[in-house]
């Protein structure tokens, strides 16, 4: 076969062989060695759109973190909320009268008429039926209650000051905690200082309407300056002395003395940490009750009273 030069082949090539061969066989062979190549996509990400998804994550985990704590509080408080209403439905608290055994606890020297002192010792004193309470919780040592203030529940008591922070009068694990007594107290023997704890919930239980104690009304209502309590020994009237809210510190709970002397100190020193002044006089053997929350993060609310009368009960 005689061979064809370029130029003549070129030369005899026409439009319709461009048309209908050539460029199909281009266009086939184009197509076949790219089908033979790996597919490769780049993707390139600016740092700027990874510092945006890296953060918008973070807040998505902070946002559902947030929503399961508050849903949790929620349910929390409603259970506390249930438990209120069950207990004030099944547990008998009345007003009763003085008798021949109510006693007045160390009266001041003068009978000064403006001392409001001769006001509270004539306040009824509460009486409770702690049998439902006893058949509920074991640990149910008295009941507390605070005019002016939403306080008027059963507390506990228990072998440390851990237990009750996160348990609540069933025993049931629970955020909002309850009203329990500092383990070293007594009940039925009354240290000079008896300590009540409890978290200041944002909704108004436990403790967390002692911050009235702050309030002008609260103090100009002198009705408001007593604390009632019973248990299962004796029934009890305390009067207000102290109100404070201060950095956290524990030289408030101290519940033993060594002396008189030091006793009277550290009443002095309660005295002077007041919001108000109550006009209240001492003696060595006097009783102090201790009511301790939280005002915030890094505060306490702290309200003192002293024994002014009380009364054993029939058992």
């Amino acid at each position: 076969m005689a061979k064809v030069k370029p130029d003549e082949f070129l030369q005899r090539i026409t439009p319709e062989d461009i048309e209908d061969v050539i460029l199909p066989t281009l266009k086939a062979d184009k197509e076949k060695k790219l089908a033979e190549q790996p597919l490769v996509v780049e993707k390139k990400i600016s740092k700027g759109k990874i510092v945006a998804i890296c953060t918008m994550l973070i807040f998505i985990g902070i946002g559902i973190f947030s929503g399961v704590k508050v849903l949790a509080w929620k349910i929390d408080s409603d259970n506390t909320y249930a438990q209120i209403e069950m207990i004030k439905e099944n547990v008998s608290v009345e007003e009763v009268e003085d008798s021949e055994i109510t006693e007045i606890v160390n009266p001041p020297v003068e009978e000064d008429p403006f001392n409001p002192y001769w006001d509270y010792i004539k306040m009824n004193l509460i009486n409770v039926d702690f049998t439902n309470l006893l058949n509920i919780n074991s640990d149910t040592k008295g009941w507390i209650q605070v005019n002016g203030t939403n306080i008027n529940y059963p507390f506990v008591q228990s072998t440390d000051n851990e237990y009750y922070l996160k348990r609540d009068f069933n025993k049931k694990s629970n955020s909002a905690g309850w009203v329990y007594m500092d383990y070293r107290n007594d009940i039925n023997n009354l240290d000079r200082n008896t300590i009540l704890y409890a978290h200041g919930r944002l909704n108004g239980t436990m403790f967390g309407s002692l911050k009235n104690i702050f309030d002008s009304d609260w103090f100009d209502d002198v009705n408001n300056h007593v604390i009632k309590l019973s248990t299962l020994t004796e029934n009890t009237l305390w009067q207000v002395f102290s109100v404070y809210h201060i950095p956290t510190t524990s030289d408030y709970l101290q519940t033993e003395f060594s002396s008189d002397t030091e006793f009277l100190e550290f009443v002095n020193m309660l005295k002077d940490r007041s919001q108000y002044d109550f006009n209240v006089e001492f003696s060595e053997t006097d009783k102090i009750l201790t009511l301790s929350t939280c005002y915030n993060d890094e505060e306490r609310v702290v309200l003192h009273a002293k024994l002014i009368k009380k009364e054993v009960r029939e058992q």
